[in-house]
Parts: structure tokens; sequence; C-alpha cells
């Protein structure tokens, strides 16, 4: 954990710019009105002090009308008008009400804007991807980004306008009783000397010694809630992975070490918790204990002034009601230091996934990436390097032509994913240079991606479904073999798991036909496919895209045949040929 200077700032940082944003007047707007309602329930919370001291005085004089005028109407007496209970009562729930309505409100609002930005800054630049391939392997500040995203925010949203404003309710409950403890406690002598307001100094201390020992007891749980949140992460993670590859364990049998798997991660997140029960107990038991004392503690203070006869019962009972208010709000940190403990938590997470976001997106990339005027894809010096340094490529040129057909060969582990990859603008590892032609590319991976939703938004990623045609979409399917799919067009469901990996790789190929290309690249993409249909899709694809150039990766042959030139990976270094 950082320390509380730089923690500090985190948390101003992130909190700041939703108040400087488009929406920053409905912001500030409604973080006034909350402002203002908890201003106004404090100025009722004093008012209702100085309803107590006027009610137990009506009961200690056995003084039936004006416990009755207190209680229902109002009441004119020496001091001035006293509203009722039932008024203030009323005035005070209402205000509650709006209170938490308009907490909520702003809550929902700031959410969104921060899930918006985040979101936003996570997909540009590729960041996902680049932080990806960092190879942070503490995870500190990259693991988990779903989690950051939809449960951190949500946390931070609620927990610092929660802790602000319990904050701010605080300071001026203090200030607003300190000046009533201080006129009613009166003074004390000690040792010679008269120690005015001399209950002010004794809440002081007590509610000092409170806030120190409940920092020294729940000091640990900081770290321990950082480090709840990410193995609950982990463990959630690794269910949705099952749930995404529930065929491949089927085939392998491998429930078992699936069960072990999650039961481990399920181990960490209960051994976590466990410490965290324990910290928790135990700042529980001084919370609960220092509560207690601070009940009887100020009617024990108090008792000598009115037992001598120097205040009456309704004066001792503001006194120690005054006593309580000011020690509650000087005990503010020993209340709320589990809330702030998980707060902590959840900023120091939200901070270092923003580092990683702008470190991603701030380093400038070693591969330079140009577009000319030219048609032709080209190489230039071109280096690769896997992360841990080892090279695939070493300075190597090339030149794909425009319009031809080009077969990437070699063994597993020379490079041509990643060649890909450098091409496509993803891969960071290296250096030299490649200059881009003016036309649209699209690359289709060996296992496709299909989003949420409808079969026709699968088929028409990454565009939208309006930019098709339902003619197209459906000849785009008939095309490549998946015309019994069409009745499904606009069902939802599962696309990854109810295609087979041939059906899938299918589809990739419609995609391809009704995006229409300039540069395809296929990576193994028709590698779950026979031979026959192999040779059937790429038929389809001279037909339907006669003027892209395609680049494929392919271990057979038979898929090298189908190509105009031949271009092989071996020790860092490309040869090509016809």
């Amino acid at each position: 954990m950082r320390g509380l200077g730089p923690f500090l700032h985190d948390a101003w940082r992130l909190a700041l710019p939703f108040f400087r944003s488009e929406e920053r007047w409905a912001a500030r707007g409604l973080l006034a009105a909350i402002v203002t309602i908890n201003l106004v329930l404090v100025a009722i919370n004093v008012q209702f002090s100085y309803w107590n001291r006027a009610f137990y005085d009506a009961l200690a004089a056995k003084d039936l009308v004006s416990f009755w005028e207190l209680l229902l109407l109002w009441r004119n007496n020496e001091t001035g008008f006293m509203p009722g209970f039932c008024g203030l009562a009323a005035v005070f729930i209402l205000l509650s009400i709006y209170r938490t309505y308009l907490s909520q409100w702003l809550r929902i609002n700031w959410r969104r804007w921060m899930t918006e930005r985040l979101l936003s800054d996570w997909l540009s630049d590729r960041a996902y991807w680049r932080i990806a391939l960092s190879g942070d392997t503490s995870g500190y500040g990259t693991d988990n980004p779903d989690q950051r995203i939809a449960d951190d925010l949500r946390d931070f949203a609620d927990e610092t306008l929660s802790l602000a404003l319990g904050l701010l309710s605080s300071l001026v409950t203090l200030f607003s009783f300190i000046t009533i403890l201080w006129t009613l406690s009166g003074p004390l002598r000690l040792l010679g000397l008269d120690i005015p307001g001399y209950m002010v100094w004794v809440c002081l201390l007590y509610a000092a010694a409170g806030t120190a020992l409940s920092h020294l007891i729940g000091r640990p749980l900081a770290a321990l809630n950082f480090r709840q949140q990410r193995v609950e992460a982990d463990f959630r993670f690794g269910l949705a992975r099952m749930r995404e590859n529930l065929e491949g364990i089927a085939l392998y049998g491998g429930e078992a070490q699936e069960r072990a798997t999650a039961q481990s991660r399920f181990a960490a997140v209960i051994a976590n918790f466990r410490q965290i029960m324990d910290r928790t107990k135990l700042l529980n038991a001084f919370t609960a204990g220092f509560d207690q004392i601070a009940v009887i503690f100020p009617l024990i203070v108090a008792a000598p002034r009115y037992f001598a006869g120097e205040i009456a019962l309704g004066a001792m009972m503001q006194t120690t009601g005054a006593f309580r208010s000011v020690e509650n709000s000087m005990a503010y940190f020993v209340h709320a230091y589990s809330s702030i403990a998980a707060w902590r938590a959840t900023v120091e997470r939200l901070a270092a996934f923003n580092r990683a976001i702008h470190a991603a997106r701030t380093t400038p990339p070693v591969i330079s990436h140009t577009t000319s005027s030219s048609s032709d894809f080209t190489l230039r010096g071109l280096s690769l390097t896997l992360p841990d340094g080892r090279i695939l490529l070493d300075n190597q040129n090339l030149t794909f032509a425009a319009g031809a057909w080009f077969a990437l060969a070699g063994r597993s582990g020379t490079g041509k994913s990643t060649l890909l990859r450098a091409m496509a603008g993803l891969w960071p590892f290296g250096s030299g240079g490649i200059i881009h032609p003016t036309g649209t590319c699209m690359f289709l991976p060996q296992r496709p991606y299909f989003p949420l939703g409808t079969l026709r938004h699968a088929l028409c990623y990454p565009g939208a479904t309006a930019a098709h045609s339902d003619d197209a979409i459906r000849g785009a399917l008939r095309a490549c073999g998946l015309g019994h799919l069409e009745p499904a067009l606009d069902h939802e469901g599962s696309w990854a798991q109810r295609l087979s990996g041939g059906e899938q790789q299918r589809l990739a190929i419609a995609r391809a036909l009704l995006a229409q290309p300039d540069w395809l690249f296929l990576d193994e993409a028709t590698a779950s496919l026979d031979p026959e249909s192999e040779a059937e899709l790429y038929a389809l694809l001279r037909v339907r895209l006669p003027s892209a150039t395609i680049v494929s990766i392919a271990h057979r042959p038979t898929v090298a045949a189908l190509h105009d030139h031949r271009i092989t990976l071996e020790d860092s270094r490309i040869a090509a040929s016809p």
C-alpha cells in the first residue's frame, strides 16, 4: 500500500474530474443540495438538543401543559419560541428522505460518467491489449479489469460520497455542539487551577485515545481488503473461464482438475476473509466497548454538578447529549475505520489501473507505423521479439504486393502470428518500421470472437447491422455453408458455445464477405475445416473478393498451394518464394 500523501493525491485525482467535466453544473448542484440538507439536519439536531432540555425540565417540574405543547405543537418560554417534537421530526424525516434520494442520484451519475471515461481510456489506443502483453505478473495494476470497471467504480462513488458527507456532518456537528458543551460544562478546579469547559477537554482526550487505538487495531484492514477484492475477482474470473470452455473441459474429462483449481482459488478467498474477520472482530470489540462507555461516561462526568444543584435535569441531559455529539464527531474515524479501509483499497486499485492505462497509451511504439499512398504493405528493417527478449525476426525487409495472395509458413513458434499482430499494429516489442497501404484491412484469428447479442450482430461485427441489407447477410451465410442458421439470425445466444469450431470459422469468412476489405489476413482461420471445405472457401474468396490481397498463415501444404507466393519464417529470417 502507498503512503498517506500519495494515496490522498490519488483519491483527489479520481474524484475531481467529474466535478470539472461537461456535467459539472449538474454534479455541483446535486452536491450543493446534499451538503445544504446535511447542514440543515445538523441545525435540527442542535434544536433537538434545546428541545430535550426543555422537555426534561417539564418532566422534572411535572408541567403537563408544557409536556403536551413540546410534544405536539410548540411552546413560548423565556428562551423564545420552541417548536414541538412532531414538527421537528416531520422536517427531519422529509430532509433525510431527500438526502438519500439526491445522494443516490449523484452516485449513479458519478458512476456512469466514470465508467464511460474509464472504458473509453481502456479501449482507446488499444491500451487493453498492451496491458495484457505487459507481463505484469503481480497483477497489481492490471488484474481483472472487469472488476475494476464494474465493482471498484461503483464502490468508489458510493464510499467517497458517504465518507465525505459523514466527515462534513461530523465537522459541522462538532463546531455546533462544542459551544453548547463548553457553556454547559462549566469550570473544573484541578490542582488549584480552574479549567473552563472541562467536558470539552475530557471529550477531546477520550476521542483522541479512541482514534489512536482504532488506527492501531484496524491498520491491516486496508491491505486485507485490497487483497480480498483481488482474490474474489480471481475466483470469479476462473468460473467465467470455465463457462467459456465447457466443451474443452468435457472432452478432456478435466472436471477434477477444474474443481481443484476452483477450490484452490476459493481457499484463497476464505483464508483472506478469515484474516479480515479476525481483525474486524478486534476492531468491533474495541468500537463496541468505546461506544458503550461513551453512553455512561458523560453522565458520570456531569453528575457532580447535577448533585451539587448547579444544573437542572434538563441541562444535565442537554450536556450529556452535547457530549455524545461532540464525542461522535471527534471519534468519526473510530466509527468509520472499516469503511475507510475498504475505500482505501478501492482507491489503490483504481489508481493503479489508471496508471497502467496511462502508461500503455503514452508509451511510444518502438515499431513505427506509417501510411503511404502506395498500395503495398512494406516491412522495413523489422525486428520482432518476445516480451522476454527472445528474437523472432531480425532486421527483415519484405513487400506484400497488392492483389497477390501470400502464404506464411514455418515451424510453430517462429513468429508467424506475431508478424500478423505487428502488421495490425498490436505488437509493441521490436524495432523497425511498417508502411501501411491506404486500403482497409481485416484480420481473422483462428478462434473468432463472438460479441454478446444476436447472430446477425455477430455476423456483422465489428460493423453495424444496419450497414448490410438482409439479403446480403443471408447471402453471405448461404455462401459459406451456413444457410441452416438463417432462421436464427435474430436470436440471442452464446454463439461461441452453440457453434462448432468449423461453423465459427465459416461465419468469420462470411464477415469478410460482408466487410469487403482490401487486405484480408487469416491466422489459420480455416484450420478447423476439412481440406475440401478449405478449398471451397478460398475459391469463394477468389470470386467474392477479386481485388483483395490475402495473407494466410497455413501449416497445410494444400492451403499454401492455393496462394500465389510462399513466405517462410525460419531462424529469425524471412525467405520469399513464388
